[in-house]
């Protein structure tokens, strides 16, 4: 068997060689150059520009094209605009004592900030509104559902849409909405998962993705992509079988040659185990996925203190941002998924080689065997 196949859904809806989706992870992970490398290679490459500036998209776009004709994915935060998210002055309250709770830390790290960052997050529709003027192939998206004109506008530029879901009730609420092709991301995903604000009091949900994958998939009718602890042939064989129509990988392509992630980071993902992540509210005010660090053991005794997403995520950036510039790895985030030990070193076209040559070689012995 084969893993070209432009019958399967997705190859057909975004043009691509293989059912195979790198993930859009933000924070400078995903650069022009590991996009392009994957498009290139026959993947769909994805930039993820939820931290960056209407400016810097543009450009990160515009360099995306200058190393490929391919197409690629640009992901997006869909966050309240700054200022006017729920809770507001709730939030600005405990922002104000989390700044001082902070303070240790910043000493720690030698992170010269002398007051809390004004604005948390940049202007969702500010971003989104370079991803319609540059005509981005696809248009992915976690968080939330994209509203009805943003879909509309996209169907009429024909940029195609993905968005994510980590409960069968987040599918539905994207099939309803209309979105091209629907992410089933597993709680195995490293990082921030797409979870919807203001459904769930406390723990967010955490459904594997085999569990829930064939859910999903048994729901809605638009294509699936399984993501989450995906990183070989053997899992995206599985996610196949799951009834999944492609995958996505994001903590597989971390340590690769393109990754802008910092050398530290690398190492860290490629020394990991199966039990080296934890999941923690601390660092950003939403649950996240990442090696296990000072800073997380640290920030964990203040939790219920501590502001949600964005504001406490602005609010550690510096400490974190200091740390990377030292080259210390005990305060910095290092975002990874569970199955990060299987992570490579190699150049990304090269990984998209081996998933296609690992898949086969798993499809075709899994032809001849029977229960």
């Amino acid at each position: 068997m084969n893993l070209s196949n432009h019958s399967n859904r997705i190859c057909t809806l975004f043009q691509i060689r293989y059912p195979l989706i790198q993930a859009g992870m933000a924070g400078g992970s995903t650069t022009p150059a590991l996009v392009a490398a994957v498009s290139e290679a026959g993947g769909l490459g994805t930039l993820g520009a939820g931290y960056m500036t209407p400016e810097q998209i543009s450009a990160a776009v515009r360099e995306i094209r200058s190393r490929t004709d391919r197409p690629f994915a640009v992901n997006l935060f869909i966050l309240p605009e700054p200022g006017q998210g729920p809770h507001e002055q709730e939030q600005r309250q405990k922002a104000d004592e989390a700044w001082r709770l902070l303070a240790p830390l910043r000493e720690k790290t030698g992170t010269r900030e002398e007051r809390p960052p004004a604005v948390w997050s940049e202007s969702y529709r500010e971003q989104l509104a370079v991803l319609l003027e540059e005509r981005v192939p696809v248009f992915s998206s976690t968080f939330d559902v994209p509203d009805a004109a943003t879909l509309a506008e996209c169907a009429r530029l024909g940029i195609r849409t993905i968005g994510t879901a980590t409960t069968v009730r987040e599918a539905a609420a994207l099939e309803e909405a209309g979105v091209d092709a629907i992410v089933a991301q597993g709680s195995e995903a490293g990082g921030h998962r797409g979870t919807f604000p203001g459904e769930y009091d406390g723990e967010p949900p955490l459904i594997g993705t085999m569990a829930l994958v064939p859910q999903i998939a048994d729901l809605v009718r638009v294509p699936v992509i399984a993501a989450g602890g995906i990183m070989d042939g053997r899992g995206i064989a599985a996610a196949l079988a799951l009834g999944a129509d492609a995958v996505q990988l994001g903590t597989a392509f971390l340590a690769c040659a393109e990754s802008g992630a910092h050398a530290v980071h690398k190492e860290a993902v490629l020394a990991a185990r199966d039990e080296s992540t934890v999941l923690t509210r601390a660092v950003s005010g939403k649950h996240a996925r990442g090696i296990r660090t000072a800073l997380l053991d640290e920030l964990r005794p203040l939790d219920s203190r501590l502001p949600s997403y964005p504001a406490q995520n602005a609010l550690t950036q510096g400490i974190r941002r200091s740390a990377a510039k030292a080259g210390n790895p005990a305060y910095m985030a290092m975002w990874a998924g569970q199955a990060a030990s299987l992570a490579r070193r190699s150049g990304a076209a090269q990984i998209i080689e081996e998933l296609v040559r690992e898949t086969g070689e798993v499809l075709n012995r899994m032809s001849g065997q029977k229960l």
